[in-house]
């Protein structure tokens, strides 16, 4: 493993994340939007959620900026990092799967909007942001450099911290008791840790 190898990887992580939305995307377009929340701050929050995760890695992979940044490099914490990214990539494709029509990157509730309960949803409540989460730790520890790999940590955590007590209510006010029961029993992002 080489620094340019981990960096490729990386970046072939990255597509694959978009090849695994994407199909989900165009399927939920067709769906009609009950409730939206996308406003300013949920724009705000998305970009510097991609900033962190999108934008700043691939202009690292791309140019090597900021080189002066770089950590002396270790095969086995790339490696590590790649592994992480591997199972967060299972874990976001898992979570497409479970959420089929009901998915969507903004704050939406769509008509005839379901509560999902099962499949990785057994687990956590939110089992993308574990994923996203896991890709965040790998990218820091994959690109090894002061700046691209905290990015990714810095990035979405703040989306995660200020978007999702927000997604939670919307999950009350859609579903009642019935997501009062559900978050009752089932850990936020880390499976049996409450």
């Amino acid at each position: 493993m080489t620094p340019l190898l981990a960096k490729l990887l990386h970046g072939l992580c990255m597509v694959a994340w978009w090849v695994i939305r994407r199909p989900f995307e165009r399927k939920t377009k067709r769906n009609v939007l009950a409730r939206d929340a996308m406003d300013l701050r949920e724009k705000a929050l998305l970009s510097v959620s991609f900033a962190g995760l999108g934008l700043i890695p691939f202009a690292y992979i791309a140019t090597g900026f900021p080189a002066a940044l770089d950590q002396a490099f270790s095969a086995p914490r790339a490696w590590a990092g790649l592994l992480l990214f591997g199972a967060a990539l299972a874990l976001f494709r898992a979570t497409h799967k479970a959420l089929g029509r009901n998915w969507s990157v903004t704050l939406a509730v769509r008509e005839e909007h379901s509560l999902v309960t099962s499949g990785v949803y057994r687990f956590v409540r939110h089992p993308m942001y574990t994923a996203f989460w896991l890709w965040a730790i790998a990218q820091a520890l994959t690109l090894q450099n002061w700046f691209a790999g905290p990015a990714g940590i810095i990035g979405f955590g703040t989306l995660y911290l200020l978007r999702v007590g927000r997604e939670e209510a919307l999950m009350r006010e859609t579903f009642g008791p019935a997501w009062d029961d559900y978050a009752a029993r089932t850990p936020r992002v880390v499976p049996f840790l409450r």
